[in-house]
């Protein structure tokens, strides 16, 4: 697998990416991009800084902002990205996965770094993937079906859904 290489030229173009909030950095007035939404960029050999009051979905990208606990949705913060965590989102290529919590029920896509051994989905079939996770975890309805234990089973298939490329479906009727 060859991953597409990104720098200021392409890193905007369907690519998902997991900023890194920075607060100790003085963002230049000048040597930077704005863009038609306000956002400046500025561009390092080693990556990109942006400031911006938006995140998740940025025009054609999805990129996410690792911040602080007090971070709220249209506050100005500055990200930084290497241009190595720039993934593509439009390839047929599975290079992303699924890390769930189960003490916390949520859910989080993630690109492959280095080697490791999740089954790996396209960025299509994990955001899929992803909302049904989180949709399992708020209702409750289907375990009335189960003679288990509801958080014993919601791991087990949870679990196996992750890591195969069965459906939900399929893997509950395992456990009938």
């Amino acid at each position: 697998m060859t991953l597409k290489i990104y720098n200021q030229t392409n890193f905007f173009k369907h690519t998902f990416c997991e900023f890194l909030q920075i607060d100790d950095f003085q963002f230049p007035e000048s040597n930077n991009y704005k863009s038609k939404s306000d956002s400046s960029y500025y561009y390092t050999k080693e990556g990109v800084y942006r400031k911006s009051n938006h995140w998740g979905r940025v025009a054609n990208c999805r990129w996410k902002l690792k911040h602080a606990k007090n971070y709220k949705n249209q506050q100005t913060v500055i990200g930084f990205a290497k241009w190595t965590d720039f993934y593509p989102i439009n390839s047929t290529e599975k290079t992303y996965f699924l890390k769930v919590d189960f003490d916390q029920k949520t859910v989080e896509l993630k690109p492959k770094k280095e080697k490791n051994t999740n089954h790996l989905y396209t960025y299509v079939e994990a955001q899929k993937r992803k909302k049904q996770v989180q949709q399992f975890f708020k209702d409750d309805k289907w375990a009335n079906y189960f003679d288990q234990e509801i958080e014993e089973l919601r791991f087990k298939i949870i679990t196996d859904f992750i890591s195969s490329n069965k459906s939900l479906q399929e893997i509950k009727m395992i456990f009938k």
